[in-house]
């Protein structure tokens, strides 16, 4: 069963993108903000990153 929220390292490797990028792209409204889930923890929705389409060049 795969998780229903990932780690930085796991969206990572699932999208292929930087985590420079990830978080500029964040700011930028183009990728999906992750979820905090604890003091200085944060996930991604696993369904929300899979479901993300990247912003057209």
């Amino acid at each position: 069963m795969e998780p229903i929220f990932l780690r930085i390292n796991d969206v990572i490797k699932l999208t292929s993108i930087s985590r420079s990028s990830i978080y500029r792209m964040m700011s930028e409204g183009d990728f999906p903000l992750q979820i905090s889930i604890g003091n200085r923890q944060v996930r991604w929705s696993r369904q929300d990153v899979i479901t993300h389409k990247p912003p057209q060049a």
